[in-house]
């Protein structure tokens, strides 16, 4: 997603309902704990990075552990059922999902080690661009003077053994569907020879709201507000659960161009999603 780009609006959500006082006692309290899990984790990765940089340089071999604990530890805390099918891939590539929700980032992170691609708009958002930067995301924008810039640091990183991630929706949705694939991105994985050696994952992200809820409970599209849809999640007494679904990857070789390659992606994603189970 770009900065010019619009998002996706979809049907309208229903208004949320009025918070009783144990509704927000439960907010602050998971809130304040959240909180703490999150920046504090992040205090420490940059104390840990400041180590692991002179040592290491663009590899890291400590700092996607404690995201990924941090992540994990995030769904207890919000008490959101948390359930991983399949594995994570070994070989260099890059993983695709849909994009359904805010959620996405601690669901993804919290099973791979994985870095995300991200419109540029995002580093300068509040508290989210710190967490981001110092995670190790891509900031890029659809701009075709810097198209040949992109490709060289996603090459750069692929080849550095990070596995980046892409939203190839473009847009965040209410969590109920899958948008179209976008196969821009697709077309650097075809360059300097990268196609002859690297895979792409596809992973399904599956929402399931909590019982009586709206479907679209954990969606966040639109003009949805970040702030009031944390609030919400917070605040949910009994939550409902997220489920990543790995599929097996695609060796980009195998495709002729990047549309075939992103529909073949889109495929996976899509059927793991209605189905809840594994591709290929």
């Amino acid at each position: 997603m770009s900065e010019a780009q619009p998002t996706w609006a979809g049907d309208p959500p229903p208004p949320d309902r009025a918070l009783t006082p144990g509704d927000r006692l439960r907010m602050l309290a998971r809130g304040a704990v959240l909180g703490l899990l999150t920046y504090g984790g992040l205090g420490l990765l940059l104390a840990l990075r400041a180590v692991e940089w002179p040592l290491f340089g663009q590899r890291r071999p400590w700092t996607p552990h404690l995201t990924q604990a941090v992540c994990r530890a995030a769904f207890t805390v919000l008490g959101i059922g948390y359930r991983v099918t399949g594995r994570p891939m070994a070989e260099i590539g890059a993983v695709v999902a849909n994009h359904g929700s805010w959620l996405d980032i601690f669901a993804l992170n919290a099973c791979q080690r994985v870095y995300f691609v991200s419109k540029a708009e995002v580093a300068r958002w509040p508290g989210i661009g710190w967490l981001a930067r110092a995670t190790g995301t891509v900031f890029i924008r659809r701009d075709p003077r810097e198209a040949r810039a992109q490709t060289e640091l996603f090459e750069a990183r692929i080849r550095a053994g990070h596995h980046l991630l892409f939203f190839p929706e473009g847009t965040s949705t209410d969590a109920c569907r899958v948008l179209p694939f976008k196969s821009t991105l697709f077309q650097a994985f075809y360059a300097h020879d990268l196609d002859k050696v690297m895979k792409i994952q596809p992973v399904s992200v599956i929402y399931r709201a909590p019982e009586g809820a709206d479907p679209r409970f954990y969606g966040w599209w639109g003009d949805m507000g970040f702030g009031p849809h944390l609030v919400k999640v917070l605040a949910e007494r009994r939550q409902g659960s997220v489920e990543i679904v790995f599929h097996a990857p695609l060796a980009v070789r195998d495709f002729p161009s990047r549309k075939a390659l992103a529909a073949a992606a889109e495929r996976a994603v899509r059927a793991g999603c209605e189905t809840g189970l594994p591709q290929g």
